[in-house]
């Protein structure tokens, strides 16, 4: 196992409105729309290495065979103008790799997936243009001004905890910053008052619980890409996790908690109903790299050509860290990077006209806790090929 750090950049994209709210609707049409931007960018090209090495080898599994058209699909992959970013990555991995072996180049079909409240018109109408012109730039620098590339591009609004394609019709499967989300709030949470995730001071069977869910959500999920996927496709995923069985170690949750006292503070003064807080849990599951092992293999239908784990560290610019510099921007980086995938969750539990006070206040915790140390997240990357 491969462990890097990383300083990761302000983003440039801030939310333009709350998305719906729901279970795995936490992810829905979140667009991350901070972290689809600069952060995401970033996490992606990070994981390019992992991401190179799935295609060159299922390019070269293919041989003299290889097909005429190479269906890839984009799980997750929110609206924003970061949204088409890996899609050109890895088509253009794959025409260096034509280019260096001379094979002639396969016609493309893009599948770009996420929940039905997606913005796929955006995509198609404000971003799909600029991607279409980038490749043709590629293509003319690599083969001559007259070259072209046949690249289609569908959007599939669905869940990916549930089918979304015909049976061995996919050969490489991608996806950033999706798998966290649970597909619901887990059930038995009751005992977790006063928190809104994992904390040092929930119970066994609330970590039990958010275990379990995220058992059942990753087996489903690695059953349906099983099925939709060729014998010898590949799957690239990277999903926020964690070092450690200590919850309270780690950068996500905390950030999670900060939240949370947040919250209790402005129950306490008046400002939300409590009834309304104990009701109100975040919908994710940052998992150990073992555990994603663990589902891997007891699943059954993928082996593991890689498995790396990374910290990002959202509060700094630079590897150099100096508090004095850095807390204000990074509390502001972070803050909003909780808002873009939180807010929907907040409205929908409390209403939007708290909303800008509850993060007024989360920022200045943010804060004070950056001022101290980093904060990082973990990230966990994982190449699969199809064995059955």
């Amino acid at each position: 196992m491969v462990t890097r750090e990383y300083g990761i950049a302000k983003p440039r994209q801030v939310a333009s409105g709350p998305p719906p709210a729901g279970p795995h609707k936490a992810k829905e049409n979140r667009d991350f729309k901070s972290m689809k931007g600069e952060n995401q960018e970033k996490v992606i090209s990070m994981t390019k290495p992992v991401t190179e090495a799935a295609v060159t080898v299922l390019f070269s599994t293919a041989a003299a065979t290889f097909p005429a058209s190479l269906a890839i699909a984009d799980l997750g992959c929110s609206s924003g103008p970061n949204t088409l970013f890996a899609m050109f990555e890895i088509i253009s991995i794959v025409i260096d790799l034509c280019k260096a072996t001379k094979h002639e180049l396969p016609e493309f079909q893009v599948f770009l997936n996420d929940l039905p409240g997606n913005d796929f018109n955006t995509i198609f109408r404000s971003f799909l243009p600029r991607f279409q012109e980038k490749l043709s730039e590629q293509m003319k620098r690599k083969y001559g001004a007259s070259a072209t590339m046949p690249c289609f591009l569908s959007g599939v609004p669905g869940s990916f905890y549930g089918r979304l394609f015909a049976r061995e019709s996919l050969r490489l499967i991608y996806s950033s910053y999706s798998l966290h989300w649970l597909s619901r709030v887990p059930r038995g949470l009751e005992g977790n008052k006063g928190n809104i995730y994992m904390a040092r001071s929930s119970p066994p069977r609330v970590l039990r619980a958010y275990y379990e869910q995220f058992q059942r959500d990753f087996s489903t999920f690695l059953e349906c890409r099983g099925q939709e996927l060729v014998v010898g496709g590949r799957m690239v995923l990277t999903l926020i996790g964690r070092r450690s069985d200590d919850f309270s170690s780690d950068g996500c949750c905390y950030t999670w908690e900060l939240l949370a006292i947040t919250l209790n503070e402005m129950v306490t003064e008046g400002l939300i109903e409590e009834e309304k807080l104990h009701s109100f849990n975040i919908p994710q599951y940052t998992p150990l790299s073992k555990e994603v092992r663990r589902e891997v293999q007891k699943q059954g239908s993928f082996t593991i050509d890689c498995l790396e784990v990374f910290e990002v560290d959202w509060g700094v610019f630079n590897t150099d860290f100096d508090p004095n510099v850095v807390s204000e921007d990074g509390a502001y980086n972070m803050a909003r990077c909780i808002r873009a995938v939180a807010e929907p969750l907040l409205v929908d539990c409390f209403g939007e006209e708290i909303i800008d006070e509850i993060f007024k206040r989360f920022r200045a915790k943010l804060t004070d806790h950056m001022s101290k140390e980093k904060t990082t997240v973990v990230n966990i990357v994982i190449s699969l090929k199809k064995i059955t």
